[in-house]
């Protein structure tokens, strides 16, 4: 059989090697590979990728530098013209996360919605096609950049601290529990969370973050509203939820009240993002 009859029959059955002219097999593809049979793209270089995109973009880099400014001056601002005897670690630390706990969402945000605002979605995904890979590098590098910011937060509350009971009549109190700490950690991770299930949700930038900001807003009122609403919202208000996880006296029911809303604000809504991210059809 010739080189020409043995590459036809090889077309049309996959069992029988392509043969080079040189007469030299191919070998058969491995089952499951992508890319013509090469390796996928490794994890730690997919979610290093991921989290160059948050940060080396302007958009990115603006979002940090705007969160880290809005922290400082509401810092500094408290540290001149507050009371001095409230001016605490864990005083600081509350003015500082505050700013951080409107602004970390955005940051999820921008995260999940890069390929699809920014049009890199064909070269993301023709790198690597196993797009799961993909939402699983996102929401990993988005919890790591979400660590960042938290040690951020504590660091710059410290030297507050610090600066003021060395320079003025503030406190100076080392007030912030381990369970304050991991409350504060979870709580900025939940957030950064609900930002890219968001993201995913709806894929587009400027109207996700018009939802994060407004859906909440619309619940709250409603809430104030209608009292039948009230008994439910200890459940499903995220902000709510979380205020006894900032102040690191959560309870048995309290962590259920918290699971309850990370489902339905989280959970659920990064469900449905995750399945619209491998079902839609890049452009």
């Amino acid at each position: 059989m010739s080189a020409t009859d043995t590459s036809l029959n090889a077309g049309t059955d996959s069992r029988v090697p392509a043969v080079e002219p040189s007469g030299a097999a191919r070998p058969a593809p491995t089952p499951g590979a992508v890319n013509g049979g090469r390796p996928g793209v490794p994890w730690s270089r997919l979610i290093h990728v991921e989290l160059r995109k948050m940060v080396d973009t302007r958009a990115g880099r603006w979002m940090l530098i705007v969160m880290s400014a809005i922290s400082l001056i509401v810092v500094g601002a408290f540290l001149i013209w507050g009371p001095a005897d409230e001016a605490t670690f864990g005083t600081l630390l509350g003015l500082t996360s505050f700013p951080l706990v409107m602004l970390l969402p955005i940051l999820g945000i921008m995260a999940a919605t890069s390929e699809w605002s920014q049009r890199t979605g064909l070269v993301t995904f023709t790198l690597e096609p196993r797009r799961g890979r993909v939402v699983a590098a996102k929401v990993i590098a988005a919890l790591l950049l979400g660590l960042v910011v938290t040690a951020s937060a504590f660091a710059t509350s410290a030297l507050a601290n610090v600066l003021g009971s060395s320079l003025s009549d503030a406190s100076g109190a080392w007030d912030v529990s381990w369970k304050v700490a991991l409350g504060v950690t979870v709580g900025f991770a939940v957030f950064v969370l609900q930002g890219l299930a968001f993201g995913f949700v709806f894929l587009n930038t400027p109207f996700a973050i018009v939802a994060s900001l407004v859906l909440p807003t619309v619940w709250t009122i409603a809430i104030n509203l209608i009292s039948a609403l009230r008994e439910p919202s200890k459940w499903l208000d995220l902000n709510q939820v979380t205020e006894p996880l900032f102040s690191g006296s959560m309870t048995g029911e309290n962590w259920g009240q918290l699971a309850t809303s990370f489902g339905v604000w989280v959970l659920l809504p990064l469900a449905i993002g995750s399945w619209r991210v491998m079902r839609r059809e890049v452009k």
